[in-house]
């Protein structure tokens, strides 16, 4: 039996025999290609972004979401360069503002990035974030792999890959960065192992405390399933490794505090903001969000053998085809965990696999679109503070570096077999179940033009100082094509409404998107609709009423299928408009009036 003094020698030589492997030049050479291919491969798959530049192209299953971020990079840029709060701005959905700590802003790289928004725009920011944060991330789960697991360089390159580019990762990298970028998070996990060996557990739990601070900044729900899964581990293994676990409690708990501590101090203020501030919310509310049962074993629209109509049925959306893995790759990863099933790594892993498997499905288990009226965990897990706001279908999300590890154990322990039938098979199984989730390269078409109105400066001539321009449509979750207008104007003037999460009601539960006054909601209805109301005396006293709550100078209308029927509508509430610089105008200051020359 193990006893605590060989528990901590164990977890020392795990620690430091690998870094001195990662010294030898030949390891060097191998980390070097490793991370070269990782960009390559993240070039390849955002290739359509690159092609003619950035700012032509737009992801076309982001949805609205591109807009959005791109809108989140120029305006923490521009709070860079006049020195303003980058935690809040009234840009967007004026003069009430957007709370941006408590949305997903990612001051962790909006911030350093700011100068590439100023020389080149959001666009590219966004491109070199989703790009370069891809590839920063396998190559970071290469380098936690490579220290602490195995010693082949490819088995630990192969789990690299499968953590960055697996169809969960593939699906969120069309639209959501504070989920595909998580390169930080190994770096936390491979500091708290160094903490478990005891070498330096001052430095690394400061280090660590950093990390956390930083991943924050990052994305915070990331790391909240990165700490449940983490959670899940330690537990695990301490049920199957009582001694290990002993051996590590006393220097996680010289390290833990002070990296907690750090951690506490320096983010007090920005989690003061979030919950607290201007435009902050209790929780974000939605519905039933499991993963279909048949997701699990499914395949992803963008993986070599997916299927859209598949994929479609068992997801919400493209950007939250949250599962997907495929039989072959489980059944893969069966016989893995059965063949090292003696180690208790395997053990510990395999908790944490099945784990958030479960909490993925739910609070009620549902088959290929039938419900079971089985429960699933996430029944009470879900009520637990903090887990309400999450989308619980993302669980499958923790899945996806325990199956890269394990990948990569099964890689190395074929390698040190030295059975050449037992290579050939293990190669056989791994292109038979990672060959179909292979990602395609994701889908983009040319970005629809600003309207001359906003590139060209016109706007300038029909608004004050912190006076709001109401884009109509008016911008929401399902059109946010003005954030875009807005940006190529150099962020002049403030929006109306917006996308982003902020408070609704009495008890301040979040939403996307503003709270809509009856203008807004009324002008909605006929873009979805397409049919021009009847509209009464009190409509346009109303309109005047949210013109004037809004501070608006001007109310442009810019392309739109329902183009038509909205001008019709606006000028029913509004009196007239003119045309001018690829728009229809309603100048609505007091005694105003548009003129087109």
């Amino acid at each position: 039996m193990t006893t605590a003094r060989e528990a901590v020698a164990a977890a020392r030589e795990a620690v430091t025999a690998p870094r001195a492997l990662g010294l030898a030049r030949t390891g060097r050479i191998a980390d070097t290609l490793a991370c070269t291919a990782y960009l390559v491969a993240s070039l390849v798959l955002y290739r359509g972004l690159w092609a003619g530049g950035p700012a032509g192209r737009y992801l076309v299953d982001s949805g609205q979401d591109q807009h959005q971020w791109e809108w989140f990079f120029a305006v923490t840029a521009r709070a860079v360069a006049h020195g303003e709060n980058p935690l809040t701005t009234t840009l967007q959905n004026h003069p009430d503002g957007v709370n941006l700590m408590a949305n997903t802003s990612m001051p962790g790289l909006s911030i350093p990035l700011a100068p590439i928004t100023w020389l080149f725009g959001p666009a590219a920011t966004w491109a070199i974030v989703l790009t370069g944060g891809l590839a920063a991330t396998a190559a970071a789960w290469y380098y936690l792999i490579s220290r602490h697991l195995v010693v082949s360089r490819p088995a630990a390159a192969l789990g690299g890959a499968f953590c960055a580019f697996a169809p969960p990762m593939v699906s969120h990298a069309n639209a959501h960065p504070n989920l595909a970028v998580l390169f930080v998070l190994p770096l936390i996990i491979d500091r708290l192992i160094r903490l478990a060996a005891g070498l330096r557990p001052i430095r690394d739990g400061i280090l660590l405390g950093l990390l956390t601070t930083y991943q924050i900044f990052l994305g915070e729900e990331a790391l909240l399933l990165a700490s449940t899964g983490i959670a899940l581990f330690a537990l695990t293994y301490a049920c199957v490794a009582p001694a290990a676990a002993r051996a590590a409690l006393r220097p996680l708990a010289r390290g833990l505090p002070i990296g907690v501590a750090l951690c506490g101090v320096l983010i007090a203020y920005p989690l003061w903001w979030q919950f607290t501030g201007p435009q902050s919310y209790t929780n974000l509310l939605h519905g039933p969000a499991g993963n279909d049962l048949a997701a699990l074993t499914a395949y992803a629209d963008r993986s070599l053998a997916g299927d859209i109509d598949v994929s479609a049925r068992l997801s919400m959306n493209r950007t939250e085809e949250n599962a997907f893995f495929g039989w072959p790759l489980l059944i893969l990863a069966g016989a893995i965990a059965a063949a090292l099933w003696r180690r208790a790594l395997t053990k510990a892993l395999v908790g944490v696999l099945v784990g958030a498997a479960l909490c993925s499905l739910g609070p009620e288990i549902i088959l290929d679109g039938e419900p079971t009226g089985i429960s699933g965990p996430w029944r009470w897990f879900g009520q637990l503070p903090l887990y309400e706001s999450v989308l619980e279908s993302r669980f499958t999300m923790v899945c996806v570096p325990v199956l890269g590890i394990l990948l990569a154990l099964a890689a190395q322990a074929v390698r040190d077999a030295g059975d050449r039938r037992l290579w050939l098979s293990w190669c056989v199984a791994a292109l038979q179940a990672l060959l179909p989730l292979l990602p395609q390269p994701l889908a983009s078409a040319p970005r629809e033009p600003t309207p001359a109105f906003f590139a060209d400066g016109t706007w300038r001539r029909f608004t004050g100082p912190d006076r709001a321009i109401v884009a109509v449509p008016l911008p929401d979750p399902s059109d946010a094509r003005a954030l875009g207008w807005q940006v190529d104007a150099g962020l002049g003037f403030p929006l109306a409404e917006g996308y982003f999460v902020g408070p609704f009601g009495p008890d301040r539960l979040g939403g996307y998107g503003a709270v809509t006054r009856p203008t807004s909601q009324l002008l909605r209805e006929v873009r979805d609709g397409g049919a021009v109301p009847e509209v009464t005396e009190d409509e346009r006293a109303q309109a005047r009423a949210d013109l004037a709550y809004w501070r608006a100078d001007a109310v442009v209308l810019g392309p739109h299928a329902n183009r038509e029927a909205l001008r019709a509508t606006l000028d029913r509430l509004l009196g007239p408009g003119v045309p001018i610089d690829g728009v229809w105008l309603w100048d609505v200051r007091a005694g105003g009036a548009a003129r087109a020359g």
